[in-house]
């Protein structure tokens, strides 16, 4: 099946010739091409028993790229696990007027530092306020600028456990639907945004220049008031484990995977995607190349940007005294917090058992992984 390095390797020299890329854009196309290739150099596995040896080709691990996200996804969930507690969990997406979209775009790591900021602010003062919790509250957002046609469409995914602590040191239960009406977060999110965005030292370029006036981007912003903002909460999930699943699927997914890209010739690639408006079909696109290329850096972040965070009770600093009480208060069983191997990661992530040799199935790797190998 093809796949986005080869959409890159047929494609990428001559969109890179044509357009005005930026660095991390530069950086993650030539990631992308050399990945698992010799350019990158290999690992030798042999084997004691048959002398067998295999080779391994290094992996880019560029956090765009197709190939390298499952061994970073398997890591960080396992961190994750251990933060779980015996309760239920919601799943909240919070997203923008697409009005907003372009702006947003021409200034990423403002704005998509402001959306979690806006988002972080209206979660917790409303969950503080009695009328809805009363309590401080724990959540992981994760950022996603993608539509299912790779379109931009920056939105916020929180995950949210059901409850939190109040100043007296208890735990309080959530309602068995979401604690605060969607209505509200909506126009609180809305309100939270566009206080901020005002505040902002923002670059317009191109079509959006005429917001260099000030009147112009006044007159935006009274029309992202005048609109309803959607912010949904999903089904809350079941148990933790489902909170596990959930997470596997969406913390380190990337625009496209390559499993989605069914062809790439004559100069067009055909794509499946889901079409949410319609029942969630899934259909097929075809794009010409450069368009699809331009879609895919789209999603490329800059570089350095965090896009999964911690907040409330779950936040970094002094997290593992407060996850103990919050596990002690909600019956989840407290115990030491071991981590995979690596080596255990990757055996689960295969389905087998990595230091079992493929051809003659006796126990191998006692020590005998070489330095890389570069061609």
């Amino acid at each position: 099946m093809p796949e986005m390095q080869d959409v890159f390797n047929l494609y990428g020299e001559p969109y890179r010739q044509s357009h005005n890329l930026s660095h991390v854009q530069l950086k993650a196309i030539n990631a992308i091409q050399k990945c698992r290739t010799a350019d990158l150099g290999a690992n030798t596995n042999g084997c004691d028993s048959c002398g067998v040896v295999d080779i391994s080709y290094n992996s880019c691990r560029n956090r765009h790229c197709p190939k390298c996200q499952t061994l970073a996804k398997e890591r960080w969930i396992d961190n994750q696990k251990h933060n779980l507690l015996n309760v239920r969990y919601f799943h909240v997406v919070f997203t923008v007027p697409d009005m907003l979209r372009p702006i947003i775009y021409q200034n990423q790591s403002k704005l998509y530092s402001l959306l979690f900021k806006a988002v972080a602010e209206t979660l917790q003062e409303l969950a503080a306020d009695k009328k809805f919790l009363g309590a401080t509250i724990g959540f992981t957002s994760l950022l996603h600028t993608w539509g299912q046609n790779l379109s931009f469409h920056p939105h916020v995914h929180c995950i949210i456990p059901a409850g939190g602590l109040t100043q007296g040191g208890f735990w309080v239960n959530s309602r068995k639907k979401f604690f605060i009406p969607v209505k509200v977060l909506s126009r609180k999110f809305r309100g939270k945004f566009l206080h901020l965005l005002k505040l902002q030292k923002l670059a317009f370029f191109g079509e959006q220049n005429y917001l260099s006036e000030p009147k112009h981007f006044l007159n935006l912003i009274d029309a992202c008031w005048d609109k309803e903002w959607v912010v949904y909460c999903k089904p809350p999930f079941k148990s933790a484990n489902s909170v596990v699943e959930y997470l596997g699927r969406y913390t380190h997914r990337i625009a496209i995977s390559n499993n989605r890209i069914i062809n790439v010739e004559n100069d067009h690639v055909t794509f499946k995607w889901r079409d949410y408006r319609d029942n969630n079909t899934y259909k097929t696109m075809t794009i010409s190349a450069f368009e699809f290329i331009r879609r895919f850096l789209l999603h490329v972040l800059p570089n350095g940007f965090v896009k999964i965070r911690h907040y409330g009770v779950l936040a970094n600093r002094d997290k593992t005294k407060r996850i103990t009480i919050c596990k002690m208060l909600t019956n989840t069983s407290v115990g030491e917090d071991s981590k995979a191997s690596t080596l255990d990661l990757l055996s689960s992530i295969l389905g087998r058992d990595i230091t079992i040799c493929l051809h003659c199935g006796m126990q191998r790797f006692k020590n005998c992984l070489s330095p890389p190998v570069y061609a």
